[in-house]
């Protein structure tokens, strides 16, 4: 049986519909996103950098650190969202993910079990063995094509390489591995699912774009290529279905004022500014506010975003349209001491805690006939 949640006077919090809409209800569902921050089991993968997350490895990642991350992981994705929607998100992207069987483990977990989520998820080439994946409730979403699109990024030479190697202006556990033959920079696919929800087709694209290694212009090429191909992959969907419904979502590792997010991807501000096959970026406002999703050096930045295609814009509610969107920034998901006070709470020698990163969510809603 499809469950679906209810929001009654929702001319309360909508100020754009008529004031006749205290008649009406509206189903609403939550896409949330999440970077797990380095969910690793405790086994050694031969065939990926993984060695400090094991019993033996330099975070002495335990059986018992890991149940630990898995329960805390499930209690911020059962709560996402929660102010307007009672239910836990209907999607959930992730990165950082090892492997399809952390995902198998968090969505046993008692907060999470119970809405019965299925996972969509590809091994990447990244090196550090972290992949993007889709969780999605069984009852609401019904795929019926997904697939992993891969990134090309090279570095030309071996001096250039070597920069990216050393130099660390920004300091960051993902630093991109090169390719000694070729010098590809073996990122993160790009996944793509596409799926009914409520009868409607969705597509949602996953992304964890490449890293700051490096330092912040010098590796921006990479992330514009990552916005680059997350258009093309826009556009092909568009041009089988002009009005096709398509979210984009993910750690793009750029605020929503980089050239990879403004440029490449070309998304917008504000509605009005979007035009048709266009996309809007709910987040870039909220960056201007000084909100934030991760912080560095005492300052807050934005890289955790969810994009709509104007599709999802237009103010027709008979079928699904984006609603708002926010940053999941609870008190029990912050830092309350030490140097980095204030900052999202992350795992420490001391303290298994949550991720470095905050969570994000959009609603979709639709009047209920």
């Amino acid at each position: 049986m499809r469950i679906t949640r209810l929001i009654p006077f929702l001319f309360l919090f909508f100020p754009m519909i008529k004031s006749d809409a205290q008649q009406k209800k509206y189903l609403i569902h939550t896409v949330a996103f999440y970077n797990f921050e380095n969910l690793f089991d405790t086994i050694n993968d031969l065939k990926t950098n993984d060695e400090e997350w094991t019993p033996t490895g330099m975070q002495r990642w335990t059986f018992q650190k890991y149940q630990k991350k898995l329960e805390n992981l499930a209690r911020v994705l059962s709560e996402i969202g929660s102010a307007e929607n009672p239910d836990a998100p209907t999607f959930i992207g992730g990165c950082e993910i090892e492997n399809r069987g952390v995902l198998e483990d968090l969505i046993k977990q008692p907060k999470l079990i119970g809405k019965d989520y299925g996972i969509i998820h590809f091994d990447s080439p990244d090196k550090r063995g972290i992949d993007v994946a889709l969780l999605y409730q069984k009852k609401q979403f019904q795929p019926t094509n997904y697939t992993s699109i891969p990134l090309y990024v090279y570095k030309n030479n071996t001096k250039t390489a070597a920069i990216l190697k050393t130099e660390s202006e920004e300091k960051t556990d993902d630093v991109m591995q090169i390719s000694t033959q070729n010098y590809r920079i073996y990122t993160r696919d790009q996944l793509l699912v596409t799926g009914f929800l409520d009868g409607e087709e969705i597509n949602v694209i996953v992304n964890h774009w490449p890293s700051r290694s490096g330092g912040e212009k010098k590796s921006s090429p990479f992330r514009e290529a990552a916005g680059a191909l997350n258009k093309k992959i826009i556009d092909s969907l568009q041009r089988i279905k002009p009005n096709a419904k398509v979210i984009t979502l993910g750690d793009l590792n750029d605020g929503p004022y980089n050239k990879s997010v403004k440029v490449a991807l070309g998304a917008k501000a504000k509605k009005a500014e979007v035009l048709p096959l266009g996309i809007y970026n709910p987040f870039e406002e909220m960056a201007k506010n000084g909100m934030g999703t991760l912080a560095h050096r005492d300052a807050w930045d934005i890289f955790d975003q969810i994009m709509v295609s104007q599709s999802l814009l237009v103010a027709d509610y008979s079928s699904f349209r984006y609603w708002k969107a926010g940053i999941y920034n609870k008190s029990f998901l912050i830092q309350t001491s030490g140097q980095y006070k204030g900052y999202p709470l992350r795992h420490s020698a001391t303290e298994v805690g949550f991720s470095d990163h905050f969570p994000v969510y959009i609603y979709l809603i639709k009047e209920k006939r």
